[in-house]
């Protein structure tokens, strides 16, 4: 698939706010610094269409963007960024929780994970949470390009062997670089097969 446009649509600070539920939307989120905001870029195409940073925890709205007038990408704040409030982050994940588990027309939940870290207990919870309550999700492993390939490999292995302690079964995993846009097709690739089976809510 390719993205012949994409347009910002607009920030919400509460469900009521969120668009219609007439297109198949697909969220990305992660920790804050994880680069959200570039992996965003690199998949439309469109420099500056999402907002990075250098101060992570910035986006604290859920932000929609169309792409090809079909489906929605969906920019989720950030979270686990220690100098954001408490107050704040108990309300990012208030909001990102009614999001995933009450957004009728979601089909797909990115999770992303920097490769050059070990498994954090925010992004464990939050697939825990996600398998327990079924919604689909893909894990997205960020700037792999930051690292060798011999590193990537085992950082990528000890991942597995960590998410096997509590999974039967490992969730879809795609590793990607918004530097040098690894991944790209494999991401566009799945929406595109996902909205061939989307029907809107009634």
């Amino acid at each position: 698939m390719e993205i012949s446009s994409a347009t910002f649509v607009k920030s919400s600070k509460t469900l009521k706010e969120l668009p219609p539920p007439v297109r198949p939307e697909y969220a990305f989120v992660g920790r804050s610094n994880v680069g959200k905001s570039s992996l965003i870029n690199m998949l439309c195409r469109r420099n500056g269409l999402a907002k990075t940073s250098g101060t992570p925890g910035k986006t604290q709205l859920i932000n929609h963007f169309l792409i090809n007038d079909t489906w929605f990408l969906v920019d989720l704040p950030g979270y686990g960024y220690a100098r954001t409030s408490q107050t704040m982050r108990q309300a990012f994940s208030e909001m990102i929780t009614q999001y995933v588990v009450r957004r009728e027309n979601l089909m797909n939940v990115f999770l992303l994970i920097d490769s050059r870290i070990p498994p954090q207990e925010s992004d464990l919870s939050i697939m825990q949470w996600m398998g327990e309550k079924g919604i689909p999700f893909i894990i997205l492993f960020t700037k792999t390009d930051k690292l060798k390939p011999k590193g990537l490999e085992a950082n990528i292995s000890h991942y597995q062997e960590v998410l096997l302690q509590a999974w039967e079964e490992l969730p879809p995993m795609i590793l990607t670089s918004a530097q040098e846009g690894v991944g790209r097709d494999d991401v566009l690739g799945l929406i595109y097969e996902v909205n061939k089976g989307f029907v809107a809510p009634k």
